[in-house]
């Protein structure tokens, strides 16, 4: 990382801020399968329709899913592939991690 931009740094902290909250992470899961409108993205996450609502325009305007228009109807892929590599490499490691019974999972798992 050490020939990127300093500025970089900015856009980067932003993509990884909507990949910090559990309902944004929810709906990519869901998006990952396959497109889907938001009524589909509901039922799929059991969020609230006003919560996915919200979520995927944030979700879009950070450029991570897209938006295609059918009639009356919106449908949403995850438009940065660079967005499902980056889960698959997380959830790997968190896996690993929880094959090991590390201390970050016991941590968590006190939490919860």
């Amino acid at each position: 990382m050490s020939d990127v931009p300093k500025y970089f740094l900015e856009f980067m902290a932003e993509k990884f801020k909507m990949l910090g909250d559990t309902s944004r992470l929810r709906i990519l899961k869901s998006l990952m399968s396959r497109e889907m409108n938001v009524t589909e993205i509901v039922e799929d996450t059991e969020l609230s329709q006003a919560n996915v609502s919200k979520h995927l325009r944030l979700l879009a305007n950070a450029g991570l899913v897209q938006r295609r228009k059918s009639g009356l109807n919106a449908y949403y892929t995850v438009k940065d592939p660079v967005v499902e590599r980056i889960c698959d490499l997380v959830c790997r490691t968190i896996l690993k991690e929880f094959d090991k019974g590390s201390s970050q999972v016991r941590y968590f798992k006190k939490k919860k």
